[in-house]
């Protein structure tokens, strides 16, 4: 009994971020799936062991990035990145579809604590028009139901773009569930397209969390061959000690995964089929925003914004999503110095 007591406190004590819930939610989706026929993070970065390790995972042969990797300018872009990721992914048979986007803000409103957020009651893609794109992190300011929003436009602007090589042409019927947010204010709903014919439809979560695993799932099955994907998951992209914890299996990691560790949630999603499509993430470093892209079909690609806050140059790439360091690190190979320094005069201009 002491050494379980021992181990919840240690575990608890090391957890960056509040631990999700795990308990079940009932499936009471107001939305049904038409029938068909039968078928089948800025988030703390562990530390390298030492620099030379850093440089040597950095150094790792070098990718060729691909004409379809870029960071988009704008949201029109970024939607279109988007869409073909999925066709191309839906072509290489991958149904279940994991999305990470950035979201659309104001270009005007982009310094910390003069963000709001436009009310927009039907979705405009002129209200895009000069927008800047964003990671939906602890910078964002708003709750998760602002993010919501912002979230929710973009899912339905995406699933517009995807959806318009549609039999005969006309755009499909978008429909918006939120009876899997049991409370109202967690920030999770489900996008539905209804097309021409039943085998066109997508079912899209937007935001889902830990407590959506059975909807997900639940959905999922419902949907055979038809598309499935997750929009911004609210789990954590990078592993603190509870997640690295809930991976283990055992005993172990079921009191992890009981405390809020992802171990549990992400094999689930793996053995429903659920992959990595397309993700753009971004922080700062170095004083200046960073990008990393990744394609199901591509390596890692490390972006830096130039200082005119025109373009991205492209520093590096990498197997599996670089740590912040080895993100330092690639900077550093390009002669980025910090931001400061620039803007004084004392070094170069990016």
């Amino acid at each position: 009994m002491k050494l379980t007591l021992s181990l919840l406190m240690l575990l608890a004590s090391n957890a960056g971020v509040a631990a999700f819930s795990t308990s079940p939610l009932p499936v009471r989706s107001s939305v049904q799936l038409y029938a068909e026929s039968s078928a089948p993070e800025t988030a703390t970065e562990v530390e390298a062991s030492s620099t030379d390790d850093i440089t040597a995972k950095a150094s790792e042969e070098t990718a060729v990035c691909p004409s379809t990797i870029y960071i988009p300018l704008s949201f029109e872009e970024m939607v279109k990145q988007i869409s073909s990721a999925m066709e191309d992914a839906m072509k290489a048979g991958k149904k279940r579809q994991t999305l990470r986007i950035l979201l659309p803000r104001s270009s005007d409103n982009e310094n910390l604590g003069q963000l709001y957020e436009t009310d927009v009651v039907n979705p405009d893609p002129s209200v895009y028009t000069d927008t800047v794109l964003v990671p939906p992190d602890e910078s964002w300011q708003g709750g998760i139901m602002q993010l919501y929003r912002a979230a929710s436009l973009s899912c339905q602007e995406i699933l517009r773009r995807y959806s318009r090589n549609a039999q005969g042409g006309v755009p499909p019927k978008l429909l918006e569930d939120r009876s899997f947010d049991e409370s109202g204010v967690d920030g999770v709903g489900l996008w539905i397209t209804q097309g021409s014919t039943p085998s066109d439809d997508i079912s899209c979560f937007v935001q889902p969390s830990q407590e959506t695993i059975d909807g997900i799932e639940a959905i999922s099955a419902q949907a055979g061959e038809r598309m499935v994907a997750l929009l911004n998951p609210q789990w954590r992209i990078v592993d603190d000690a509870l997640d690295s914890a809930s991976k283990q299996g055992g005993v172990f990691g079921n009191i992890a995964s009981f405390l809020g560790g992802k171990g549990n949630s992400l094999k689930r999603l793996e053995a429903a089929g659920f992959e990595n499509i397309y993700l753009l993430e971004g922080y700062v470093c170095r004083g200046g925003n960073v990008r990393l892209i990744k394609r199901f079909d591509t390596d890692w690609f490390v972006f830096a914004e130039n200082d005119a806050k025109t373009d991205f140059i492209e520093c590096g790439s990498s197997k599996q999503r670089p740590t912040y360091q080895e993100v330092d690190t690639m900077l550093d190979s390009k002669g980025i110095t910090l931001k400061y320094t620039r803007d004084f005069g004392l070094a170069p201009k990016l």
